[in-house]
């Protein structure tokens, strides 16, 4: 199949520079000059269908306009007691229910495949507790005990910190 030349052709914040090889599928990929100055090599099929626009600066771009003008954002803007990490962990992940969580417990969930009651809690990256019960008061009792065990300490330098 003969090649679509796209050299010297405009894609949104991108000029066409020239041919720059094949990719595994067979498309061919073009080497690009982003209108902030940076150079990126892209699939053509990408350029032509308006799914690739820039080198990612439209991205960056968009997002610290929405980040100056969404007002709940603003609202919290500077306010560190959002973040509340400590040691590399982030407290509020770990103690606040998250919106899809439907048990009403952070942490413990339902797994429809087994019929079983999951509890899980993740500390500086890594899963220190990943298990599952058969009633669901167990797997909330696993997850406070855990919560105890590897961020009580965290939990009680954080709480002396605030109320210095």
């Amino acid at each position: 199949m003969r090649r679509i030349d796209l050299t010297n052709k405009r894609f949104s914040r991108l000029t066409v520079v020239g041919f720059a090889g094949k990719n595994k599928n067979g498309n061919a990929m073009w080497r690009c000059h982003c209108d902030c100055g940076k150079e990126v090599v892209v699939d053509g099929y990408l350029l032509r269908s308006g799914s690739t626009k820039s080198c990612g600066c439209l991205r960056r771009d968009r997002g610290r306009e929405v980040m100056q003008t969404n007002n709940k954002l603003l609202a919290h803007r500077g306010n560190v007691s959002n973040l509340r990490q400590v040691e590399g962990t982030s407290l509020i992940s770990v103690l606040n229910r998250r919106k899809n969580n439907h048990s009403g417990v952070a942490g413990v969930s339902f797994d429809t495949r087994s019929k079983h009651w999951v509890a899980r809690l993740m500390v500086r990256g890594t899963l220190v507790l990943n298990h599952s019960f058969v009633r669901f008061d167990d797997a909330v009792e696993a997850r406070e005990k855990a919560v105890d065990q590897y961020l009580g300490p965290l939990l009680a330098r954080e709480e002396k910190r605030v109320n210095a």
